[in-house]
């Protein structure tokens, strides 16, 4: 089962065809996904629509993210940026005609984390948002038409550099001066869970002055931010001494 980000393809069509009339915009998306679908993913065609090995997934209204965000309001640094101007109609057009999934507080890569973790090895992300490297499972780049798969250790030493690093697109402060490079070799030599919450928790307590129990209350919040659904209504807790 294919589960795609349609969050992405909203904005990617919106954008280049903001100058373009509406129905531009409807076409170009109906080309993309089909291309997207048949092409590159090779699926079987379905003249019925029943079986159709794909599900499409949009963002709706609330985000629980909101309640945990602390440091800085999650994606406040979006509030005054513009948003294409046929993005309403490719929305609306791909919950008519494409029968895309809306979610409810909470996140599309909330929704489908969680729907790749049910699957199993039946399901591939199809997305081009790194954030899914936190998920053990298959992902498809349609922009750049390259697979990556990701185990359990994979995923959570990428969620934990995740902590460090924050997210400036959401909004979602880390640690100035940390990024791909020096999160990495900080977590280098780390091997269970356990071990890199209290290296996270001991480089934030270092480098923005605080004692243990004030740099958990950081690690936690961004933790709860950036850590994407395995299940509903899945709040991310510390792991225990002996993971």
């Amino acid at each position: 089962m294919f589960l795609i980000d349609a969050d992405i393809l909203v904005y990617r069509i919106g954008w280049s065809c903001n100058d373009e009339e509406e129905g531009v915009a409807l076409r170009r998306l109906n080309s993309v996904l089909l291309d997207l679908l048949y092409v590159d993913l090779n699926c079987p065609a379905d003249e019925d629509n029943a079986h159709t090995p794909y599900v499409l997934y949009l963002t709706g209204k609330g985000n629980f993210r909101n309640d945990y965000a602390i440091t800085a309001k999650y994606k406040g640094n979006r509030d005054n940026k513009p948003k294409p101007i046929h993005i309403q109609a490719i929305r609306q057009h791909l919950i008519d005609q494409w029968d895309a999934v809306v979610t409810d507080n909470e996140e599309a890569d909330d929704a489908i984390a969680i729907a790749a973790t049910t699957l199993g090895e039946e399901g591939v992300i199809v997305s081009l948002d790194k954030d899914f490297l936190q998920v053990p499972t298959r992902m498809y780049n349609f922009v750049k038409r390259t697979w990556t798969t990701t185990n359990e250790f994979d995923g959570m030493h990428f969620l934990y550099r995740q902590m460090l690093m924050g997210d400036r697109i959401d909004n979602i402060i880390g640690i100035k001066g940390i990024g791909e490079v020096k999160s990495s070799k900080l977590l280098a030599e780390c091997t269970t869970e356990r071990e890199h919450y209290d290296k996270v928790v001991e480089v934030y307590a270092e480098h923005e002055e605080l004692d243990t129990a004030a740099a958990e209350v950081r690690v936690i919040e961004n933790a709860r931010l950036l850590y994407l659904r395995r299940v509903a209504g899945e709040i991310w807790e510390p792991p225990h001494a002996e993971q």
